[in-house]
């Protein structure tokens, strides 16, 4: 399932729309600290974990604006679902593959890490951010008593991703997963 979902195009294309959908909305908002107009102000990425020409253009740029008022000029990044934070990994794949290997022998760990191109520490540290760093958000703090009944801690990401079943398809239940997480995207919001 994952090798499919790693090799078709067509999801990586359609979270660039989400993507897209979420910068024109930050855009249309204006500048949060004075209301001027955003003018874009991308950066560049380089992500890991799938082939850059199933990815295409797009992803090497995270989308940005810069406030036009001259005094200001503050940057606004748009929550993303295709990048978590600073992670040099698609946040895609920082979900699916945490799910994936909650329960796996060490040995499969091994294994799926290798198939994305990580080593099995990067494995243990999104582990470790599962079920440490993420509940002690203030993103976490803030959602978690919306989630009726609330997630098993100890078994996230798979409980988030099983909270969307009604979703659909897995890539469905992963990209409501994505737009759920897409705050802790954005600079200021601790992702380590």
């Amino acid at each position: 399932m994952l090798h499919a979902l790693l090799a078709d195009a067509r999801f990586w294309q359609f979270l660039t729309r989400l993507d897209e959908d979420l910068a024109a909305t930050a855009r249309a908002a204006r500048c949060p600290h004075c209301g001027g107009a955003l003018h874009r102000g991308d950066y560049p990425r380089k992500p890991r974990g799938v082939d850059r020409g199933l990815l295409g253009a797009a992803y090497a740029r995270r989308r940005s604006f810069c406030c036009s008022r001259d005094g200001c000029r503050r940057r606004v990044t748009p929550p993303s679902v295709r990048f978590l934070g600073r992670r040099v990994f698609l946040g895609a794949l920082v979900v699916l593959v945490s799910a994936l290997a909650q329960g796996l022998t060490g040995k499969r760990r091994a294994e799926l890490a290798q198939q994305i191109g990580a080593g099995a520490q990067t494995l243990a540290r999104w582990r470790r951010w599962w079920r440490e760093a993420l509940p002690a958000t203030t993103f976490w703090q803030a959602v978690r008593d919306r989630l009726l009944p609330p997630l098993a801690l100890a078994e996230l990401p798979q409980s988030l991703l099983e909270r969307f079943a009604a979703a659909g398809s897995t890539i469905e239940r992963l990209a409501h997963a994505l737009h759920f997480l897409a705050p802790l995207s954005v600079p200021g919001v601790p992702v380590r």
